[in-house]
């Protein structure tokens, strides 16, 4: 026969689990309390301080509760900790007399005496001891990208119409064929051949023009506004800013660019007092710039000092003798004031499909050139775009030393350091049809000296070879531009200002009022070039001056033929 099991009593809790009331045995008694999270340790756990400063209260908490921790209140005299470790002795058996030695030695190296040894002398060639203590990071600190500012104050009642990666454009290709020259304006003095003979023992002091430079923007370029009352193309741009879009993928600072559409039609123009036409200095080095704006090498005067050495360097290379080559209409830019005065410039306007359909919308580019070549007998005269690359820290090419042996390393080793300036060079020279680059490197007479700069020497580029070598593919140049024109063309009429992240590759496109920038004015000069000499006349960072009279009487070509092709 079976013993008898007797039912436990049972205590059954309607609202939860757990007992209903609290045992007679375990009344008073302190309670932890814990969430149904926490994880369960051992019931008894003598060593909890020590896990708990160890994983930081992971699993339970730190320290446990106050009431189970246990103080001591009084001291065991009679215990004591006994260190039976064996004691390190040196060969010698550290004697009273090295020590005495050791002390007076380095009572030297801190007084500084010992230069040898130790002392401000060894620290400096150490680095100092900031220096040492960055070494610890294994170069961390080096490797952290630098925080730029936007070009722009986001405005608050602005819209994010779009944001493109920019590192996915690289897959876009499109080839819009030869273009169409529409005009040709301006007159182009001849490039004097002795500068390709320059050497650095022969370095030429860069003078500082009195001409005038104008930058017009498109919206502000007469001869684009007749070209769109006349139906001529959809989209207007000029070279400064179409180039800045198709070679996006390689800038690295903030810059900005206004989109209007009007009726069916869309203008890209920079926006006014905005820095967009400086020029960068070194903006893809491994280095980067500081962004001071009381450092003469930030970013800020930098720019200023590369966009002066470019005008001045661009006219100290042409012969002055009166002979010109005439590109059959007078400068668009021109009054009747500025008669010998206007820096040697011409402009060619000219037009492309941004598709092969029928109905394709298509572009009207207002391109540069500076200078003409003088070919061989009975041969047409050359074009010829002039630009320098200038150095500002001897510490890091030299120019002095490497261009007399090694002028193509320096050539790419300044590409690879301004590879988002370079690029937008060939592209120009590619849109204009130019034949040639001159590449001009220009120092500083003194390190620190902004004002004052010598010509070291000259390099001659052709511009599809430079395309080549500069991995500058024109396909996915017009491929970016017919995809951003295709997308602003999908939009409303209206303003759109298209920002570049500094810090992040995304091109952010924003709806904007169509005032937003109306009461905008330009900085003075004194603001923006503050010991920089910006050689000729010069409103505003760039020479921007559009208060210019509505020039008649062009002869645009007819572009019948092409429009019987599109009809």
């Amino acid at each position: 026969m079976s013993a008898a099991f007797p039912v436990p009593q049972i205590a059954d809790n309607p609202d939860g689990w757990g007992p209903c009331s609290v045992p007679a045995h375990l009344k008073d008694i302190p309670f932890a309390p814990f969430n149904k999270g926490d994880k369960l340790g051992r019931v008894a756990d003598w060593s909890q301080n020590a896990y708990g400063n160890k994983y930081g209260g992971r699993g339970f908490q730190q320290g446990g509760p106050p009431v189970f921790n246990f103080f001591a209140n009084e001291e065991e005299e009679s215990f004591h900790l006994v260190d039976n470790r064996p004691v390190k002795t040196n060969k010698f058996g550290g004697g009273r007399r090295f020590q005495q030695n050791n002390r007076f030695n380095n009572q030297q190296r801190r007084d500084g005496k010992d230069g040898a040894r130790g002392g401000p002398e060894q620290d400096k060639k150490k680095g100092g001891a900031q220096q040492q203590k960055k070494q610890q990071f294994y170069g961390r600190d080096n490797n952290r990208p630098t925080q730029y500012s936007s070009s722009v104050e986001i405005g608050a009642d602005w819209a994010v119409v779009e944001q493109i990666n920019t590192t996915s454009l690289g897959r876009l290709n499109y080839n819009p064929g030869e273009p169409v020259d529409l005009l040709a304006c301006g007159s182009l003095e001849y490039y004097d051949k002795s500068y390709d003979n320059l050497a650095v023992k022969k370095e030429k002091p860069l003078e500082k023009t009195k001409r005038i430079f104008r930058s017009v923007s498109t919206s502000d370029d007469p001869v684009l506004a007749q070209m769109a009352a006349g139906g001529k193309a959809r989209v207007f741009a000029v070279d400064s800013i179409l180039t800045h879009l198709m070679c996006m993928q390689s800038s690295k600072y903030g810059w900005d660019l206004l989109a209007t559409r009007k009726g069916d039609q869309l203008f890209f123009d920079w926006r006014p007092s905005s820095k967009f036409t400086l020029l960068t200095v070194n903006e893809t080095a491994p280095e980067a710039v500081p962004e001071d704006k009381d450092n003469i090498n930030g970013m800020n005067h930098l720019a200023l000092e590369a966009t002066a050495i470019n005008q001045n360097f661009s006219q100290q290379v042409l012969v002055k003798d009166g002979n010109k080559l005439d590109l059959g209409n007078a400068n668009p830019f021109a009054s009747p004031s500025d008669a010998g005065s206007l820096a040697s410039v011409a402009y060619k306007y000219r037009k492309w499909k941004l598709s092969s359909a029928a109905d394709a919308p298509e572009i009207v580019v207002r391109c540069e050139v500076d200078g003409a070549i003088k070919g061989p007998e009975g041969a047409a005269p050359q074009t010829v775009l002039i630009k320098a690359l200038n150095e500002y820290d001897i510490k890091g090419q030299d120019y002095r030393k490497r261009l007399e042996n090694q002028k193509g390393a320096v050539v790419l080793s300044e590409t690879k350091n301004n590879k988002f300036k370079v690029a937008k060079w060939v592209a120009s020279s590619l849109l204009s049809g130019a034949d040639q680059i001159k590449l001009g490197f220009v120092s500083r007479a003194t390190p620190r000296d902004v004002s004052n700069h010598v010509v070291l020497a000259m390099h001659a580029l052709k511009p599809k070879d430079c395309a080549r070598s500069f991995h500058v593919d024109m396909d996915n140049c017009w491929g970016i531009v017919r995809a951003v024109c295709d997308l602003l063309l999908g939009l409303d009429e209206g303003a759109y200002l298209l920002v570049k992240d500094p810090n992040k590759e995304l091109l952010r496109v924003y709806s904007v009022p169509a005032d937003a920038f109306a009461a905008v004015s330009a900085p003075a000069p004194e603001d923006d070039a503050d010991g920089v000499d910006m050689g000729g006349e010069v409103a505003g960072p760039a020479g921007m001056d559009v208060t210019v009279p509505l020039v008649t009487g062009l002869k645009v070509a007819d572009s019948g033929a092409a429009d019987a092709d599109d009809a």
